[in-house]
This record gives C-alpha cells, sequence and structure tokens, in this order.
C-alpha cells in the first residue's frame, strides 16, 4: 500500500512542480502575446494529432505482440496494406499542410516591423491613432530607453499607456542581445550598428518583467528591467515626473552609462540629446567619429563616380563628360572629408 501510495505521489510530482511556474506566455496581456500564445496552443494541438496515437500505439503493439501472448495473430508474410499507408502518411501531410498555412497566415499577420491594425481581438485601431516611438538600447548590463517625443529617457524601468500602439526601435551598443517582455509580444534581437523593430500594445494595467533573452556576457541574467502598463492619466504623470529630473543625457553622459556595469538602479533623465540615438544607431557617439550612415553614403557617391566614368571609356560618349564632373563637383566635399576620416 505504501508503496502505491509513493508511485503515485512521483507521478503527481512534476504537476507540482509546474504550479509554481508562471505561465505569463499562455496568459499575456499584450493582443501580439496573445496571438502568439494562440499560435503555441493551436500548433502544439494539430502535433498531438500524431503524437498521442503513435505514443498510444507504441504501447498497445508492445503488450499485445509481448513474448507471453500467445493468442496475438502471427503474420510473418504481411507485407503491405494500402489503407494503412493511406492513414500513415495522409494523416502526417494534412497536419503538414495545415500547419504550414497557419504558420505563413502568422508570420505576415505578426511580423513586428507590421504596424498595429488592432488593439485587441474585438477593437480595431482608427486611422487617426498614432503610436508612440521607443528608442531601446541594450548596453552591457542594463537597457536604456529613449522617449524622443517626450524628450526623456530612463534606464531599467519602462512605461506606455494601455491600448496605445507602441513602435520599438531597437539596438545595441556592443555585443547583440534580445529584447524580450513575455507579457507584451515575442523577442527581438537587438545588434550593434543595426535597428529592429516591435509593434506592439498593452492591453491591460500591471507591472511585467523584462529581460535580455540572448546571452551577453557576465552581467547577462542581471540585465532585466521593470514594465509599467499605465491608464493614459498616469502615464502623463509618469512623463512629468521623469521630466522633472535635473539629469541630462547627451554624448558624454551616454559614454559614462555605456560602461559595463551590473544591477543598475533604476535612473531617470529629464532631458536627452535629440541626435543621440542616431549617434548610437550609426556608431559615431564619440566626437571625431564618421557615422555608419554618412561613410555608406559617401561609398555609394564614389560608386556612382566609377560607374559613370567606366561607361564613359568604354562608350567613348563625349557628352557624358558633364555628367561626371557634375558628380565630382557635388560629392567631392564629402568623399574628402570620409577619407580623411578613414585615413584617422
Amino acid at each position: 500500500m505504501t508503496s502505491l501510495i509513493t508511485r503515485r505521489g512521483l507521478l503527481l510530482l512534476p504537476l507540482v512542480l509546474l504550479a509554481g511556474c508562471d505561465l505569463v506566455v499562455l496568459n499575456p496581456s499584450g493582443d501580439i502575446a496573445a496571438q502568439q500564445g494562440q499560435l503555441i496552443v493551436v500548433s502544439t494541438l494539430l502535433m498531438l494529432l500524431i503524437i498521442v496515437p503513435v505514443i498510444a500505439l507504441t504501447i498497445f503493439f508492445a503488450w499485445r505482440y509481448r513474448q507471453s501472448n500467445t493468442t496475438a495473430k502471427y503474420d510473418p508474410d504481411w507485407d503491405h496494406s494500402t489503407q494503412l499507408e493511406l492513414v500513415i502518411w495522409g494523416a502526417p501531410l494534412l497536419i503538414i499542410i495545415v500547419l504550414g498555412a497557419i504558420t505563413w497566415i502568422s508570420t505576415h499577420t505578426l511580423d513586428p516591423y507590421r504596424p498595429l491594425d488592432r488593439l485587441d481581438a474585438d477593437r480595431p485601431i482608427s486611422a487617426a491613432a498614432q503610436p508612440i516611438t521607443i528608442e531601446v538600447v541594450a548596453l552591457d548590463w542594463k537597457w536604456l530607453f529613449i522617449y524622443p517625443e517626450q524628450g526623456i529617457a530612463t534606464v531599467n524601468e519602462l512605461a506606455t499607456p494601455i491600448d496605445v500602439p507602441v513602435r520599438f526601435k531597437i539596438t545595441a551598443s556592443t555585443v547583440m542581445n534580445s529584447f524580450y517582455i513575455p507579457a507584451l509580444a515575442g523577442q527581438i534581437y537587438a545588434m550593434p550598428g543595426m535597428q529592429t523593430q516591435l509593434n506592439a500594445v498593452i492591453n491591460k494595467e500591471g507591472v511585467y518583467d523584462g529581460f535580455s533573452a540572448n546571452f551577453s556576457g557576465d552581467g547577462f541574467s542581471h540585465m532585466r528591467f521593470k514594465y509599467h502598463g499605465m491608464e493614459v492619466a498616469d502615464f502623463d504623470k509618469w512623463v512629468k515626473k521623469v521630466k522633472a529630473e535635473s539629469n541630462s543625457l547627451d554624448r558624454t553622459s551616454y559614454t559614462a552609462l555605456e560602461a559595463p556595469s551590473e544591477r543598475e538602479p533604476v535612473r531617470y533623465y529629464g532631458k536627452v540629446a535629440p541626435d543621440l540615438y542616431g549617434a548610437i544607431l550609426n556608431r559615431c557617439v564619440a566626437e571625431g567619429t564618421v557615422c555608419m550612415d554618412k561613410m555608406m553614403h559617401d561609398d555609394a557617391n564614389r560608386m556612382k563616380i566609377d560607374a559613370a566614368a567606366k561607361n564613359f571609356l568604354k562608350d567613348g560618349n563625349v557628352s557624358r563628360v558633364a555628367q561626371i564632373d557634375a558628380a565630382v563637383c557635388t560629392s567631392s566635399t564629402n568623399l574628402v572629408k570620409s577619407n580623411d576620416a578613414r585615413a584617422y
């Protein structure tokens, strides 16, 4: 009797351990995360249509054709069944087709770059609605959030009003990272010198966890922040509170903030240099550094000039001389600056 109770207890132990899990992915507070959660459930159920019968039949065959069961039919010459082949190949094929269709549709519908067209399943977004823009920078090992429209910035604290679309522009300062708020939407990579995007909306008030989902060094495990979903009036009060701070975030203070640190406390900046995020993205925060977009623009001009010169020499078209001269005149200043910067 005791051994039976012990065995039953061991079988129930995984359920007891799982009772402490926070299944926020399947019970989120944002519409995008809710749609992603539904996709996980539907995909899992479709796959279980194959997994459960296969496991059940495996157990059934092992039991029925065990060595001690002499009543089971033994047919060593059997080699083919059209009906069985149709079931074995037809059922998985149909499920793969359905999964493929669902994946294709959801991939486009839940594209993080795609502007939102609804607040939730029952409320579309009006054409006049304007999203809030938040610029996210993954640092070592903390998160910087810049609100360009409000002119403020925070470290390790994020806030947005509920039922208002939010457009995140995401980059990193040094190594690749991942921006993830399970209650809001799926994770999005943050990479230095590149910008990714996420369009999302939070539908319920609350305080949610955000963190890095990509290992990035010693302080990775503490690279967490709190995300506050607020009523519009409360969000406005929060913005005023941050604006009241005397700290200002410019290139100098950003350089100090960028230094690696762990367990960074929440910080508010009442003012932000308007060109700071662009400098971070294009890796030209330090004075005298040529920005990546400027460098690429100069390279594109140089390629145009080279192509024009080659065509002129190839075709012998004298009328192209004026075009080449014009291109050289308009681009020479940029080219000289770019060459000087690279030489430096």
